[in-house]
């Protein structure tokens, strides 16, 4: 997912979307330990997906603070 999409969501959306990317990661990291992860890359995407997410909303939180 590209910053430029996250950027164009409302908080409510990344909200959900965060909740959304903390399960995948949660489930990734399952099947990581259990061996049935085809492709481990997918939990640093994931990852970083959260950072992005997490940093727009902090972004837009400071932005709702200075006005």
């Amino acid at each position: 997912m590209k910053a430029s999409e996250i950027r164009k969501m409302t908080p409510e959306q990344l909200n959900e979307k965060l909740a959304g990317l903390k399960k995948d990661l949660f489930y990734l990291r399952m099947q990581h330990a259990t061996n049935q992860l085809d492709n481990p890359v997918k939990i640093r995407e994931t990852k970083h997906d959260i950072a992005r997410v997490k940093t727009v909303l902090a972004e837009l939180s400071a932005a709702d603070n200075k006005q």
